[in-house]
């Protein structure tokens, strides 16, 4: 059983798909810097790709992405074209170089634009790099979702297909602003593998106004009896003040924290009951998944998906807001769709802000890496002294052992992951090696 530690949770820490995070980017970082990195990409580099769509057909009231209606087709497709364009410009700095491995397209919602045009998008993406069989993902909204779309996946030869489920509760589903029935759900998971896509996941989200455990419960029920392939089970947060969407859903109706917990135990207890391996925080994948596999060899990555078996040394994100990711760099586009085109007309790159990675950050990285994907890290002679006393109260709390030089999260401590390596935070934490770093 998991131990409910009420101040720890209390405390917001980040969810580190990168290190440093996205609130230490500035704008002293841009294109120019992107540029440099582009260049120093080699011939046989492993590059990632994403594609980011921040449009959907209907928004929803939780939601938390950079997105938008897709009414305006005209703004649709001037967007489309920009980031057409986009792709182009950086495949030809590169000139060649960097092998692609693995494309997702993600958002919003990518199916809010016509079939046709993610076939045009991938076709340039194809063209224009060095690819040969990459992995293809894309998030889906189930709503949107129709026999059209599951032959053009299939012909264009995707690999995986995200849902975004949330819920199968009715009241919890009207609450947020997304109608969904589970008979839906259904018809689309049974289309995708009818069409030969085995791989789907689905996203869940506890935290949710009007939750209950036995909503969540009902959920897992359904959620275990179709047996997709991976599991994201999120917990809602609420930003009002940030998300102005937000606040169409009543705050009194959310759950406490206390519940959050136990929805998030529940989360946990059932679907490794259900056979289910355990990867990272909030990340679940059967035994035959490549990401579950990764786990079992210790090659779980993060990055701006979550957890991921994708371990290239560079992402390229395409699109407004996609950040992209070299082993010294971070950099974010314009999030604002109007500028970001304006920018990509002018024939340079959307880069509007990011940071440099410095030798030392990259050590905090791995370390905080190590922890939400491996569940341990190896803590030099030179940070050791630093850990153990900032990680001290974790460790009478029974959150965190030492082995030897390594520093474990304990099975119960799972839920204080994210406060265990923020930690390692250069910003946020305690630890300061004895060299200063």
């Amino acid at each position: 059983m998991w131990t409910y530690h009420s101040e720890l949770l209390a405390k917001p820490v980040p969810r580190y798909t990168s290190y440093p995070t996205a609130m230490e980017f500035t704008g002293d970082v841009g294109a120019e810097d992107y540029l440099r990195a582009l260049d120093r990409v080699e011939a046989a580099t492993p590059i990632s790709l994403y594609v980011h769509i921040p449009f959907c057909e209907q928004i929803c009231w939780y939601c938390g992405c950079n997105t938008g209606a897709a009414g305006r087709r005209q703004r649709l497709a001037d967007y489309l074209a920009a980031l057409r364009a986009e792709i182009a410009l950086v495949a030809k700095r590169l000139g060649g170089r960097g092998r692609v491995q693995r494309i997702a397209f993600g958002g919003g919602s990518p199916n809010a634009i016509a079939p046709v045009e993610l076939v045009r998008l991938l076709d340039r993406i194809l063209t224009v790099f060095d690819c040969h069989r990459p992995d293809i993902s894309i998030e889906l909204d189930p709503r949107g979702f129709d026999a059209e779309w599951a032959l053009v996946l299939a012909a264009a030869r995707v690999t995986r297909v995200s849902l975004g489920v949330q819920t199968f509760a009715p009241h919890v589903q009207q609450a947020i602003g997304r109608i969904q029935p589970l008979s839906h759900i259904e018809r689309v998971v049974a289309g995708l593998r009818l069409r030969g896509i085995e791989a789907i996941n689905f996203d869940l989200m506890y935290g949710l106004p009007g939750q209950t455990l036995d909503d969540l419960d009902a959920t897992l029920d359904e959620t275990i009896r179709l047996a997709p392939s991976r599991i994201a089970l999120f917990g809602y947060a609420h930003l009002p003040d940030m998300i102005p969407r937000q606040r169409q859903i009543e705050e009194a109706t959310l759950p406490d924290q206390r519940l959050r917990f136990e929805q998030a135990e529940l989360g946990f207890h059932r679907l490794t009951a259900a056979g289910y391996a355990s990867i990272g925080f909030d990340h679940f994948a059967r035994d035959e998944d490549p990401l579950a596999i990764a786990a079992r060899e210790g090659r779980v990555s993060r990055n701006f998906q979550g957890f991921t078996e994708d371990t290239a040394p560079v992402l390229l994100g395409f699109g407004a807001s996609a950040i992209s990711r070299f082993p010294d760099l971070l950099v974010q586009n314009e999030k604002r769709a109007g500028p970001y085109r304006d920018r990509v007309s002018e024939g340079r790159p959307p880069t509007a802000r990011g940071v440099a990675v410095t030798d030392a950050e990259r050590l905090r990285a791995a370390h905080i890496c190590d922890l939400l994907c491996r569940g341990r890290t190896s803590v030099g002679k030179t940070w050791r002294m630093a850990a153990r006393a900032a990680l001290a109260d974790y460790e009478r709390r029974a959150i965190v052992e030492w082995a030897g030089n390594e520093l474990v999260i304990r099975d119960e401590g799972l839920p204080y992951a994210r406060h265990v390596a923020a930690q390692f935070d250069r910003v946020r934490g305690a630890i300061r090696p004895v060299d200063g770093l």
